[in-house]
């Protein structure tokens, strides 16, 4: 069961591009609580989060394999993290997907630090948090910069 919550519910076995793949399993999941107080929001996030880095550590040593390209839940992490305090209007969430994944590959610092230097399911978790923070941020530059 760990296992396949890290998988993303089977999302991470995807032939190709598993991490994207693993990002749209995210939207629903930000759908379902997007409309939630921020508090709320940012409880949720956090919850996925840690339990995240558990489950996510738990499966890299079982598979013995750091982070593997299956595990998935981080990115389904960075992406409520990228969402967080956005509006929940659809060009906001493909905007917040596109800048997540631009992100999470480029892997700009510290992003690359993180995925280079922190071991474990923590390691594997926080890169995605951290990428998911600067598409959260773009973001709401964008925001207050145009106004909307």
């Amino acid at each position: 069961m760990l296992h396949w919550i890290a998988f993303g519910a089977g999302a991470g076995l995807a032939p190709r591009a598993p991490g994207t793949v693993g990002t749209i399993v995210a939207v629903p999941i930000y759908l379902a609580v997007g409309t939630a107080p921020v508090v709320v929001y940012t409880l949720v996030t956090a919850f996925v989060i840690g339990v995240g880095i558990r489950i996510c550590g738990r499966t890299a040593r079982d598979l013995g394999v750091h982070d593997h390209p299956g595990i998935v839940l981080d990115e389904i992490a960075g992406f409520l993290v990228t969402m967080t305090a956005l509006p929940f209007e659809w060009p906001w969430i493909v905007a917040g997907f596109i800048a997540f994944r631009v992100f999470d590959i480029a892997k700009p610092w510290p992003v690359s630090l993180a995925d280079r230097r922190v071991g474990g399911g923590l390691g594997i978790m926080l890169d995605d948090v951290i990428a998911g923070t600067l598409a959260c941020a773009a973001l709401h530059a964008v925001r207050y910069a145009f106004g909307l």
